[in-house]
Formats: C-alpha cells, sequence, structure tokens
C-alpha cells in the first residue's frame, strides 16, 4: 500500500478531494446520458429523413441497450480485475469517438443508414457499460457510508440533468444545424471529459491532493478505499456460482427487479418523451428541448434530494432498511402521476404532471446506492454489472414496446398507462421481495481468495 506523501499541508484539517472526485463521476455521467439522450433528440429530425415507423425508431433506440446490457457482467469483472481508471477511461475515449461516427451515417440513405446507426448503437451500448457499475465502484471507495446515499444521488441525477442541458442544446443545434453536427459535437466534448478523467481519479491513499485526515474519515466511515485492481493474493476470485447466488439471494432478486422497473421510466423520460411532446403535444423540434429540459431538472432536484432524505434518515438512528426504502416508496408513487396526462388536455398541465413525476422518479432512485450499501467487499463492480444488467433490460423493453402501442394504437395513452404502473411494482419489489437490505460477505456468493 502506497505511503501518504508528507509534503500535504495541514495532515489535521480534512480535505475534501472526495467532492472534487464525485463532481467528475457527474460530469462524465451527464455526457454518457448526453450521448443516449442525443438520438431520441435528433430524432424527430431524421426518422423524417430515414422515413422511420414508430416502431422502427424502438428498435433503433434499443439498439444501445442490446449490447449495454450483455456487456454488465464482463464490465464488472474488468472494472474488479482491471481498476476503475483504466477501464472507465477507455470507456470515454470509445464512446466519444463512437459519437462522432454516427453523425457521418447520414450520408447514407434507407435501410443502409438504419442499420449504420444501430450498429454503431449496439457498439457505443458495449463502450459505456462500466459507467454506472464504475461509479458504484468509485462511491463506495470514495465516501463513508453516512454520505453514500448523498454521492450516489449526486451522480445518478445525472440522467435527468442530461436532459436539462442536452436537450434545448441539442434541440437548437439539430434545428439551426442539423442532427449529425449534434453528433459530432457529442464526440469532440467526450475528449475534454477523457482528459478530466485522468486528472481526477485515483485510489484515495494514492491520491496526489488527499491528506490524511480525509482518509481517515473515508475508511474509518466504511469507505473501501480502492478502484485499482486488487494486489496480487489478495483480491476475490469469482465464479459462476457467485455469480449463481447472486441471482438467488432474495434480497438481489428484489433490488434489480425494482430497478428494472425504475430504468424502465428512465428510458421512457430519455427516449420517447421529446418525441411524445412533439407528436402528441405537437410542440416544434425548436421548443421540445426547452419544454423536455424543465420536467427533467425537477428530477435532478428530486433524485439529489432523495440521497439527502436517505442519508439524514441514517444520520438520525433510523435503519438502513428504512431510510433507504421510506425514498424510493414515496418517488415511485409520485411517478405514477405521469398517467394523469391522459386526461389533461394543456401544455401547462402536461409540464406540471411530468415534472411531479420525474421529481418522483428521482427521489426514488436510489438502487445505486444500495448496491453500494449490499456489495461484498472485491465483488462491487461484479454485483453492480448484475444490477446494471436487470435493470438495463428495460432500456431494451421499453423503447421496442412503446413503439409498438403508439404504431398499434395511434395514441401515447397505453405508453403512460404502462410506464406509470411498472413504478408501482418498483413499489411492491422493495416493499415485499427485497426484505431487509444489508451488507452481504464474499462467503456468503461463494466468492474465495484467488490465488497469489
Amino acid at each position: 500500500m502506497a505511503l501518504i506523501r508528507t509534503s500535504r499541508p495541514d495532515q489535521t484539517k480534512p480535505t475534501h478531494v472526495r467532492y472534487v472526485v464525485l463532481a467528475t463521476l457527474f460530469l462524465v455521467s451527464t455526457f454518457s446520458y448526453g450521448d443516449r439522450v442525443a438520438l431520441s433528440i435528433t430524432g424527430i429530425s431524421f426518422a423524417k429523413d430515414l422515413h422511420l415507423s414508430p416502431l422502427q425508431l424502438g428498435y433503433l433506440f434499443s439498439g444501445f441497450s442490446w449490447a449495454y446490457v450483455v456487456a454488465q457482467l464482463p464490465s464488472g469483472w474488468m472494472l474488479d480485475r482491471f481498476g476503475t481508471k483504466r477501464v472507465y477511461g477507455i470507456s470515454i475515449f470509445l464512446w466519444s469517438i463512437l459519437a462522432a461516427a454516427a453523425g457521418f451515417a447520414g450520408y447514407f440513405k434507407g435501410a443502409l443508414a438504419f442499420s449504420v446507426i444501430f450498429g454503431i448503437r449496439l457498439l457505443s451500448g458495449l463502450a459505456q457499460s462500466p459507467v454506472f457499475p464504475g461509479n458504484g465502484r468509485v462511491v463506495a471507495a470514495w465516501f463513508p457510508s453516512t454520505q453514500r446515499g448523498t454521492a450516489s444521488a449526486i451522480f445518478n441525477s445525472s440522467q435527468y440533468f442530461a436532459l436539462v442541458v442536452f436537450s434545448p442544446l441539442l434541440g437548437w443545434m439539430s434545428h439551426a444545424y442539423g442532427w449529425k453536427e449534434c453528433l459530432w459535437f457529442m464526440g469532440m466534448l467526450g475528449v475534454v471529459l477523457l482528459a478530466l478523467w485522468i486528472r481526477t481519479i485515483d485510489d484515495v491513499r494514492t491520491h496526489p491532493r488527499i491528506n490524511a485526515a480525509e482518509i481517515a474519515t473515508i475508511e474509518d466511515g466504511g469507505g473501501l478505499g480502492v478502484i485499482s485492481s486488487a494486489a496480487p493474493g489478495s483480491g476475490i476470485q469469482i465464479t459462476w456460482k457467485a455469480v449463481g447466488k447472486l441471482l438467488g439471494t432474495r434480497m438481489l432478486v428484489g433490488i434489480y427487479l425494482g430497478q428494472y422497473c425504475i430504468t424502465t421510466l428512465t428510458w421512457f423520460f430519455l427516449t420517447w418523451f421529446p418525441l411524445y411532446l412533439a407528436q402528441a403535444r405537437h410542440l416544434s423540434i425548436g421548443k421540445v428541448g426547452f419544454a423536455a429540459a424543465l420536467p427533467a431538472l425537477f428530477g435532478s432536484i428530486g433524485g439529489i434530494l432523495g440521497g439527502w432524505v436517505s442519508d439524514l434518515l441514517l444520520r438520525s438512528g433510523r435503519s438502513l432498511n428504512f431510510s433507504r426504502k421510506t425514498p424510493i416508496v414515496v418517488g415511485m408513487a409520485l411517478a405514477m402521476t405521469m398517467m394523469l396526462c391522459n386526461f389533461v388536455d394543456t401544455q401547462w398541465g402536461i409540464m406540471v404532471i411530468m415534472s411531479i413525476a420525474f421529481f418522483g422518479k428521482g427521489f426514488g432512485a436510489l438502487g445505486w446506492t444500495v448496491i453500494s450499501d449490499t456489495s461484498p467487499k472485491g465483488m462491487v463492480g461484479l454485483n453492480g454489472g448484475m444490477f446494471n444488467l436487470c435493470g438495463n433490460i428495460a432500456g431494451i423493453t421499453t423503447p421496442i414496446l412503446i413503439g409498438y402501442l403508439v404504431q398499434r394504437t395511434g395514441s401515447y395513452r397505453y405508453a403512460l398507462i404502462y410506464v406509470g404502473l411498472t413504478a408501482l411494482l418498483a413499489i411492491a419489489s422493495y416493499l415485499i421481495v427485497t426484505g431487509p437490505i444489508r451488507r452481504l460477505t464474499p462467503e456468503e456468493l461463494g466468492a474465495v481468495p484467488s490465488a497469489s
């Protein structure tokens, strides 16, 4: 283990490097979701150019998630084996190149253009698969347990903040310049964020700007400390038996099911929500981006507030189980209000209801906090990968099913009912299936120390 540098000033007053690390996670995750939402914002334009039906557009939206889901377990293993900084950094580089490459698909026509964009989105899903397991791993390493809810909520709120930033920006760019230029812009932005990642992220004890007091705060509070690969002989050998036991543990099954339901809401907002505003509420492409940003802003606020409330409950002496589940249940109940949009005709009424639903979805999205609380040491990446795999199956089913419902019925009525009911199922999964939330041990999951 590396020695702490004696040249660091004032070792008795804690530094705040962990907040700089968290800010980096937030920015990079915002860009990751910005890359995902870029297709739905520009989709209003390229759907017309390529003459795509709603179902075809649904398949195109789902392309990212097919590969993203398949890659979750391998990416979780790679994070645990080769370290978060290295794997995550390569991920940023690859998806930035792919974002720019998608813009060139506009020079093709018809079925060829569709196939090229779908293939690029598959590759982008592979490239981005380490992002959220990596985020969970960094938070578990850098934050004590009483701050983990807030930290996880902040990086998780990037999905809403991405809509706040990129919806109006890309909506304007698409209207003023074209959809290809939007994708080229996203590619260039990724290179800047890669440089920030390399400069900021490291293990707790080897970070050049941390002092002994902050290290003690993190480690004494339950922070795991390490995001690089484990030292020889100190790691965990993960077997297929361990993977099977993840899926055979009732608590984790409930968490995974809950995440599938919550991610269904995420993918509705990321893919079909801008088109809902354009097609069902008749907003122009220039206005869609700004209209989508308002509910997303409330989602971002709800995401941060949900984590803060959860940590506050934990610090006040409430159990971990109560502190994590309460915001989830309250948030999902609020998210169900989106079904009321079927009974409202005014645009301002739709914005109010969707803002409440977005806020609730953000307030209850504490899944990554729960994964940080429950994962055995040395298995955060694997458990996070399995969690994200199960959750992001919704990234496949949601765009396709909504596309089918819209094409079959000619409206979004049943799509809103479907998404609202998944929020109810999320409540049931946490209250009925999950049981008490606690940290598992490697031995419970069949993991054994790796050979030196």
